[in-house]
């Protein structure tokens, strides 16, 4: 099938190589000249594990191409996905304007049927508009278009593996001729009848879940399924609180609830709160549409409320330790927002730095992949070569994000190396009496 992507986001990008390793013909569309360069030289505007192996491999094998001009994307294409961006407005609504801007040049610019399939996470009734859009700016003499919606859940750090593995494929459709181009072109994923290069061995053997509905339920499916897992982790970073008050271990709370298989462990992590572009952005935005539907969504303001509060509470708690944070030397282990990924957005690693360097410490920052970015958003803090540098001289140690290589740094070096050993671990990632035993002060979190 030929296909055409339209933005080379984190979704765009991973949807389009995706579906030109499973033997499709792609082309991926951005207005961003300089990042198609980027892309046509088979180099990453972003890192995620194991997509610059795809995209150069298929662009060797023609299947997988990158332009700027969005003619040449539609004209050959039976199926266009839009990918934009939808970030947050003011009020927390999503900005739609993308979405709408693509929908009107779609129709404008297409000559025979196209399939139009909403990627982007969007509030429910976008696919109304886009159909609107599309029957006003098309040719009705030349053009015919179905609109569907076809939700992402991709994780950053996985996305490879979590659009080549789903736990389901989710299509919202009005039209029988939709749902089966679809599911045709989901066919090798649904079958699992290929090898996925970055999971040699594939997690499962039935099919994949292909669950049909109308677009206005997959619309809601998205915001829904995303609301949830951040209610789960707000709900037991409270259950940390909790536990830090009354002598608990929040480790063995979560073990002991997911345990249960209608709770499971997954997103039972207490930690500094919920970061990237999703699950900040997809909250606010499904308090809005349900605030326009006249619902107020008590419970998702209180989930937004508990998160914003983790990070001014990771730096009370350093103060009382240090008392008096000026000019105290802080090293921070990461900087994106979980790891596998160099994304800063929304990253609580990023809030907690500028908080520090508002209270006059100096900050000694390291992250295996996302420094590069970083230098923008807190220019003044120190970037350092390796997690030793970081700590060296340090009054204190922030774990911010829970990258693997951290896990097996030698500590008694770690330990030698700072002025102090106060370690607040803002993810839980090491042994609490293992550290306590080495002679570090241990901060974990509900710990």
């Amino acid at each position: 099938m030929r296909i055409c992507i339209v933005g080379t986001g984190y979704v765009g990008l991973v949807a389009g190589t995706c579906l030109a390793e499973i033997g499709h013909r792609v082309v991926c569309v951005d207005d961003d000249r300089q990042k198609i360069e980027v892309l046509q030289g088979g180099r990453m505007p972003i890192y995620e594990p194991g997509l610059d192996e795809l995209v150069a491999r298929n662009l060797r094998e023609n299947r997988l191409a990158f332009t700027a001009d969005l003619k040449e994307g539609i004209d050959a294409a039976t199926a266009v996905f839009i990918c934009v961006g939808t970030p947050p407005l003011e009020d927390g609504d999503a900005d739609l304007s993308a979405v709408e801007q693509v929908a009107r040049r779609i129709g404008e610019l297409s000559s025979s049927y196209k399939l139009v399939v909403e990627k982007s996470t969007v509030p429910v009734q976008t696919g109304k508009w886009i159909e609107k859009t599309l029957m006003v700016y098309g040719d009705s003499g030349r053009s015919e278009f179905d609109v569907a919606s076809n939700p992402e859940f991709l994780r950053e750090g996985s996305a490879v593996i979590d659009f080549l593995h789903p736990d389901r494929i989710v299509v919202g459709v009005e039209h029988p001729r939709a749902e089966r181009l679809l599911r045709e072109m989901y066919e090798p994923i649904i079958r699992r009848t290929f090898v996925c290069p970055v999971h040699s061995t594939c997690p499962a053997t039935e099919p994949v879940p292909f669950l049909v509905t109308d677009i206005r339920s997959a619309e809601l499916i998205k915001h829904a399924s995303n609301a949830f897992l951040a209610t789960k982790i707000s709900f037991i970073n409270s259950v940390a609180d909790l536990c830090e008050l009354v002598g608990a271990d929040v480790e063995l709370v979560a073990k002991g609830m997911g345990l249960d298989g209608r709770i499971g462990r997954a997103f039972l992590k207490a930690g500094l709160g919920f970061g990237g572009f999703c699950f900040p952005k997809d909250l606010q935005a499904f308090v809005k549409i349900a605030e326009r539907c006249g619902h107020d969504f008590r419970l998702l303001r209180e989930v937004d409320r508990i998160n914003q509060a983790r990070v001014p509470q990771a730096i009370r708690r350093l103060k009382e330790q240090l008392w008096i944070l000026k000019e105290k030397v802080i090293g921070v282990w990461g900087l994106a927002f979980k790891p596998d990924t160099d994304d800063l957005r929304y990253s609580p690693a990023i809030a907690l730095v500028k908080q520090l360097l508002a209270e006059g410490a100096s900050v000694r920052a390291y992250d295996p992949k996302a420094m590069e970015k970083a230098r923008g958003e807190i220019a003044s803090a120190i970037f350092s070569r390796d997690p030793y540098e970081a700590v060296s001289g340090a009054d204190a140690l922030v774990v911010a994000t829970e990258w693997r290589e951290f896990e097996g740094l030698d500590l008694t070096r770690v330990k030698t190396l700072m002025r102090r050993p106060l370690i607040l671990d803002g993810r839980n990632l090491f042994d609490r009496e293992k550290m306590r035993s080495m002679g570090f002060e241990y901060l974990g979190i509900g710990r």
